[in-house]
Formats: C-alpha cells, sequence, structure tokens
C-alpha cells in the first residue's frame, strides 16, 4: 500500500484509513503498510507507528507491517513498534547497502524474529538490496525459526522460486514480489503475491490467483494478458515504484499526493499515462472515492 501525503508531504493518516478501506474492498486480502511501495524508508519511526495503527484499526483484513532497516537494532525496535500497534505479521527485507554475509543474514532475520511473537516474511530483492538470500540460508531459517513463515520473492529467479517451494517446509509459504511473474510463480507453487498493480486492478489480480488455484488456468491466463499493461507501467527507470502507483491513485480520486524525495513528484505526463491505463482497464478516472468523507465505493 502507498503512503498517501498531503501537499505539504506531511503523513495523511485519515488518506490513509480511505485508502486502506478501499483497498480490502477491491481485491487487497491483506495489507503491507510502510514496505517499499509504502516509502518506508522516508518515514519516521513515529509516522510508522501511527500509520500501522491507524490501518490496522481501520481494516478487517490481515495489516503486515514494513519493518525491515540495514540496521538490526534499528529493525527491531521497529517490529517491536509494529507489535504494540496491533499489526498481523511484518515485512523483514534483506538488509542493504551493508551486503553482509550469509551469515550475517540470517542472524540478522532470525534476531528480528525472535523479537516478536508475530509471523514474519522475509523479502528477498536483490535488485534494491544488493544481496540475494541464498537458497540454504532460506531453508535453514524456514526450518529453524518457528514465525519465520514464508518469503516475498522479489528475486526474478523462477526456477529457484520452483526449487524453494519444493525444498520448504509445508508451513513455509512463497509469495510473488513481481507482478509481471505472478502466474509463473503460481504455476511452480507460489500461494499469492504481494502486488502494486492491486491498487487499481486488485479484482483482477486476485480472479488470477482464484482461477489459477480452481485449475481454470486459460481464464487465468486471460487476465494476466489483460494485466501487462500494468506491469509495464507500475515501475520503470523512469519512472520508478512507487510514483507510478500514486498517479494511478490520483487518476482513481483516492489519497496518495506525491512521494517524497528522493523519488519526489511525478513528471507531468506521468499523470496522463495513469488516466489512460486506468481508462483501457475500465476505471472511472477520479470515480473511486466520494470526497474526503467517502467509503468504498463498489
Amino acid at each position: 500500500m502507498v503512503t498517501p501525503f498531503d501537499d505539504s508531504g506531511a503523513l495523511d493518516l485519515d488518506g490513509a484509513v480511505i485508502l486502506a478501506r478501499w483497498l480490502a474492498a477491491h481485491g487487497s486480502d491483506g495489507l503491507v503498510v510502510a514496505g517499499t511501495t509504502g516509502e518506508g524508508p522516508v518515514l519516521s519511526d513515529s509516522e510508522c507507528s501511527d500509520l500501522w495503527r491507524a490501518v490496522a484499526e481501520a481494516v478487517t483484513i490481515p495489516v503486515i507491517a514494513g519493518t525491515g532497516t540495514n540496521d538490526t537494532r534499528h529493525s527491531i525496535d521497529l517490529t517491536q513498534k509494529a507489535t504494540d500497534a496491533g499489526v498481523d505479521g511484518v515485512l523483514v527485507v534483506t538488509p542493504y547497502y551493508s551486503r553482509p554475509s550469509q551469515h550475517g543474514l540470517a542472524d540478522h532475520f532470525a534476531a528480528v524474529a525472535d523479537s516478536t511473537r508475530l509471523p514474519v516474511m522475509l523479502y528477498d530483492i536483490p535488485v534494491r538490496a544488493g544481496r540475494k538470500i541464498a537458497h540454504e540460508t532460506m531453508l535453514r531459517l524456514a526450518r529453524a525459526v518457528p514465525n519465520i513463515v514464508g518469503v516475498k520473492d522479489a528475486a526474478a529467479d523462477v526456477p529457484a522460486a520452483a526449487r524453494l517451494v519444493a525444498e520448504a517446509p509445508d508451513a513455509f509459504d512463497v509469495y510473488c514480489g513481481d507482478d509481471n511473474l505472478a502466474l509463473a510463480l503460481l504455476a511452480i507453487g507460489a500461494v499469492g503475491l504481494v502486488s502494486v498493480a492491486s491498487h487499481w486492478a486488485g479484482i483482477e489480480m486476485g480472479q488470477m490467483v482464484s482461477s489459477f488455484a480452481k485449475g481454470d488456468v486459460d481464464t487465468a491466463r486471460s487476465l494476466n494478458a489483460r494485466l501487462m499493461e500494468s506491469y509495464d507501467f507500475e515501475s520503470s527507470d523512469t519512472h520508478p515504484n512507487p510514483v507510478p502507483a500514486k498517479a494511478a491513485c490520483r487518476a482513481l480520486g483516492l489519497p496518495a499526493g506525491q512521494c517524497r524525495p528522493p523519488l519526489g513528484a511525478a513528471a507531468p505526463e506521468l499523470d496522463g499515462e495513469a488516466r489512460l491505463v486506468m481508462s483501457r482497464l475500465g476505471r472511472t478516472p477520479g470515480g473511486a472515492v466520494d470526497g474526503r468523507a467517502g467509503g468504498p465505493l463498489a
């Protein structure tokens, strides 16, 4: 879930509640709050706590807090704050920039998991973190740490994900972290996805997952084909995630605002592109929420 900011760049908690409820009503089975798409690295600890609490109180679906940083002590502190805020689980990214050894990664994740009673989802995204969680490290954590229960796999390596599904304990779930690989990872045993395009295509994403689970592969493939434009739109070198996701929310009339630096405000042409993508999906630009007082509109 993107984190809404107001025109001055301040955290918009009322907007976050509206957005969270809208997402819950439009296909999302859970919400990741203050993750990569939520601009977690540019939120203060107090902003994270306020955001987690507000969203957890606003919806009945699970709320997963993005608590991972490149500092183990800070990650533990944020995880404890998220636990106190009433979330249902935490997402812990590979420590970025530092590029620790696999031994260091294992110690980091185990220490964070040990600091909470909540289920922990690892977040493997080497393109952002600079370090891959090795297969054996993942298996060791899945087998040895009871509350490490899954991974958001954004490593873009389908054969490696298939091997992980085959060898991990049954209670350890793999979620796709790249929308454009969702169908491929479902095919090798992923149980779902942590999505960006779900901000505007949550219903279609959910239908794709459920269709595949029921064995209706043709429908799943058709939905995936329909969503390819959204996959291309959601991130690029020119407009990296979550800049396009916020443009899509603005096009739908949902609270979002602009991104904080260093991502910064979207180029003007991106809002026009977002309106076109929404229109071709059958979304009504500006029609998602009726003002600041509105709840979800069917």
